[in-house]
């Protein structure tokens, strides 16, 4: 039996977001650096890009399948370790309001990514698997790498999240 769209897409989303929350949890309970500054590298964007990333190409990307059109952008998030997981909460109870049905009638239908004078057409199942599922998982890992780099004490299991296991 073949998987469903919503099966390649909103679990592993939602399991890596409660990784992402885990690891914030722990990086503001650790005081280890300050989340408006902290970055994996001084050309790279700040925690808070990551983050916000994070949420765009999970229940983002999802809201742009559904009026058919992908633009990044908006307003940062607030530089603050709270703000950062609100926002991971709001993606995650948006993924959990997606059903099976809805990601299903997707497919076949058009997406298209826009920034600036770049356009980008897709199918919208090739838009959440082949450019926002891999955009999320890097962002989650620059969230993981960030945090860990400045010396938040984490493991892979953290950013893993819960694993759906069979029991």
């Amino acid at each position: 039996m073949p998987i469903s769209l919503h099966a390649a897409f909103v679990p592993s989303c939602r399991q890596i977001i409660g990784g992402c929350l885990q690891v914030l949890a722990k990086a503001e309970a650790a005081g280890a650096c300050d989340p408006a500054e902290a970055r994996l590298a001084p050309d790279m964007y700040p925690l808070g890009f990551q983050v916000k990333q994070v949420a765009m190409h999970s229940a983002g990307a999802i809201a742009a399948v559904r009026v058919g059109q992908f633009s990044p952008g908006g307003a940062p998030l607030e530089a603050s370790y709270a703000a950062f997981a609100a926002a991971l909460r709001e993606a995650d109870e948006a993924l959990a309001s997606v059903s099976e049905a809805e990601m299903e009638g997707f497919i076949g239908g058009t997406t298209l990514f826009v920034f600036g004078e770049r356009k980008m057409p897709f199918k919208s199942e090739d838009f959440l698997l082949s450019f926002s599922q891999p955009n999320f998982y890097f962002h989650a890992s620059m969230v993981y790498a960030i945090l860990r780099n400045a010396g938040v004490a984490l493991g892979k299991m953290d950013y893993m999240g819960r694993p759906r296991m069979a029991l």
